[in-house]
């Protein structure tokens, strides 16, 4: 069986998001998405509300897991699942590079760990959680942010921020 990993901070989940998770279905027998918790990191949402905002965001499917990991290195997570894939998505020549060199580091921590990375389609390339999150606020924000992300964390955003 073909498992693989997805990581992320989904905070807050976006449709890029969603295509990733898709196309990891398409491509894995079993997609474990999993929220990685750093510590040194604030974020917007607390992991049980992006674990809930995932769970509201994507079909059930009995392939598809969503969980969370804190403070671990994503391959000795995805070993310890029994995962032989990460999935990564690259949207930039940023991303490109940054992934490239957490894929070799990735490779010298876990060998048999294969990453996968993936493009997504140019409508929502540029689409990310910062991204979002510097759109709310201004008079207006609802039009431009129900575009980039599931209906479950537009309305959990509209609660946050206000509408």
């Amino acid at each position: 069986m073909r498992t693989a990993v997805y990581a992320g901070s989904f905070d807050p989940p976006t449709n890029g998001h969603l295509w990733m998770i898709e196309r990891g279905l398409e491509l894995f027998d079993r997609l474990i998405v999993a929220i990685g918790d750093n510590p040194s990191k604030t974020y917007t949402f607390s992991i049980q509300e992006r674990l809930d905002l995932l769970n509201a965001s994507v079909p059930s499917c009995e392939r598809l897991a969503i969980a969370h990991f804190h403070n671990r290195y994503l391959v000795d997570y995805a070993r310890e699942m029994g995962a032989t894939f990460v999935l990564r998505g690259i949207r930039s020549p940023d991303d490109y590079e940054y992934e490239r060199v957490m894929r070799h580091i990735n490779s010298d921590l876990a060998p048999g760990i294969t990453t996968t990375f993936l493009m997504p389609p140019r409508d929502i390339a540029e689409v990310s959680s910062s991204m979002v999150k510097s759109l709310l606020g201004p008079e207006g924000w609802q039009e431009m942010v129900r575009r980039y992300v599931p209906a479950a964390v537009f309305s959990a955003l509209e609660a946050r921020v206000g509408g």
